[in-house]
């Protein structure tokens, strides 16, 4: 059994990937979907020397399977949005403590302790249904935040105005954490001249509005609120970890999380830096699911390790053949 605390102490290259081999070989042998389809390709434990040589799960299996490495009990299910008739995600958690250490050490490595923040989040289309892992994570967030005026908003945008500005003048730290939908809708109700506040928006528009792409999305909401840079974090049903951006559209990942890029027409094929392709995430909070996900994001990394989302996957071939771009 890996110990989970290891993970969150990683410090090196060699140390994530050293460890991250030790979860491949974990969930080879624990996690029955995933060895069948380590064995539907031929992928032993014995062909598995880098990182690059790690299969990973198709993120769909999350929809159609229990994806679990673990015999414990399950302490929660987070389940994705999705439209009448399609299937969800859902993600089984057998140990919340990773996922809140996960969430709080993120944060916090990109933005200091969680505590000195005003925590106000914007999350209509999450707050409005059951299991969503990130009105979890903000919902922690907003109990370990030291200011009374922490909170949510769904239809009290008035409220919510009000807040930001007498925060905002007070010099109090503000994070403002929204939906881009409804962070939209915000700014063109009201306008801001912010000056202590990160707005931070964790994409989608679900069916609200028209999708934008982010440098028109990010551009509105500079202008509605009145700030230089719109932060943004990168996160999903299938993963117990964020990355996060600080501006501009890119993301860093916490120590214990990778990016790697596969070519869209062969999915075992890892593309160099700065090449276009789908985006594998390695996330080692993932110890009790699954740890490998090819998700059905489309992007680049670059020679740092930092990634950019520039689109997604067309639903109807998984292979990518057919490129549907936001």
């Amino acid at each position: 059994m890996i110990d989970s605390q290891a993970l969150f102490n990683i410090k090196t290259e060699t140390e994530f990937e050293n460890l991250a081999l030790q979860v491949f070989k974990f969930q080879f042998n624990n996690n029955r979907i995933y060895r069948s389809f380590c064995d539907l390709l031929y992928i032993h434990t014995s062909d598995v020397k880098t990182l690059n040589d790690i299969p990973f799960l198709p993120i769909q299996f999350f929809k159609t399977h229990e994806i679990l490495s673990s015999d414990d009990t399950i302490k929660a299910t987070f389940t994705s949005s999705g439209t009448t008739g399609t299937a969800t995600s859902k993600h089984l958690v057998t140990d919340l403590s990773i996922y809140k250490e996960s969430f709080t050490r993120g944060f916090e490595l990109f933005y200091g302790p969680v505590e000195d923040f005003v925590i106000l989040a914007l999350l209509p289309s999450y707050l409005e249904r059951e299991g969503s892992s990130l009105i979890y994570m903000v919902d922690a967030m907003i109990k370990t935040s030291k200011h009374k005026e922490s909170g949510f908003y769904l239809n009290n945008i008035s409220e919510l105005k009000e807040a930001l500005i007498r925060l905002d003048s007070e010099g109090k730290k503000v994070l403002l954490i929204g939906v881009s939908f409804a962070l939209l809708d915000l700014v063109e109700t009201y306008n801001f001249q912010l000056k202590n506040t990160i707005i931070m928006e964790t994409g989608g528009m679900k069916g609200r509005r028209k999708e934008l792409i982010r440098e028109e999305l990010h551009a509105q909401l500079k202008v509605g609120f009145g700030v230089n840079t719109i932060h943004s974090e990168y996160g999903m049903t299938e993963l117990l970890s964020q990355a996060y951006s600080q501006g501009n559209g890119i993301f860093k990942c916490p120590d214990w999380m990778r990016v790697l890029v596969r070519d869209t027409e062969d999915a075992l094929s890892i593309l160099p830096e700065n090449k276009v392709g789908g985006l594998n995430i390695i996330d080692l909070a993932n110890i009790n699911s699954c740890a490998f996900i090819a998700t059905q994001d489309l992007g680049s990394v670059n020679k740092n390790g930092c990634f950019e989302v520039i689109g997604r996957f067309d639903n109807s071939d998984i292979r990518g053949c057919n490129l549907m771009v936001l």
